[in-house]
């Protein structure tokens, strides 16, 4: 398996609960915000599918939680796109502390629909050709 991407960040004050521990589901913004940077990192950035007419929505996530963060810990999300179907696309994430330890583990699939009538489309052409590469 080639290297993830890897995105890092601090947590943000607002991404804590009242324990001072990131709240549970903000893993799964942290993994939208790595997903984003992902699809930069590929040079085809989340606008290049609007422009081809193209969005996407999020049809399953699942996260398994093994550890937390808190408020100003720096974390890093690695990211893998494992399937590529014709209209879906399913991406790991990692989500570990400056230690290299695994806080979390998230799996996301995103369906390309089109925007105006909300039915599914293929996945266009030119982000699967950017992920094949950037994932082989």
């Amino acid at each position: 398996m080639p290297d993830p991407h890897i995105y890092r960040m601090h947590v943000r004050f607002r991404d804590t609960d009242a324990q001072g521990h990131v709240y549970f589901a903000n893993y799964l913004v942290f993994c939208d915000e790595a997903w984003g940077a992902y699809m930069r990192h590929i040079g085809f950035p989340y606008q290049d599918l609007a422009t081809l007419g193209v969005d996407t929505y999020y049809v399953k996530a699942q996260c398994e939680y093994s550890g937390s963060a808190l408020y100003e810990d720096e974390v890093q999300i690695e990211t893998h796109v494992t399937r590529l179907g014709r209209t879906s696309i399913t991406t790991e994430f990692t989500v570990r502390d400056d230690q290299g330890n695994t806080l979390a583990k998230a799996s996301v699939t995103s369906v390309c629909v089109d925007p105006t009538t909300r039915e599914t489309t293929p996945i266009p052409d030119q982000l699967r050709t950017r992920i094949q590469a950037f994932e082989s």
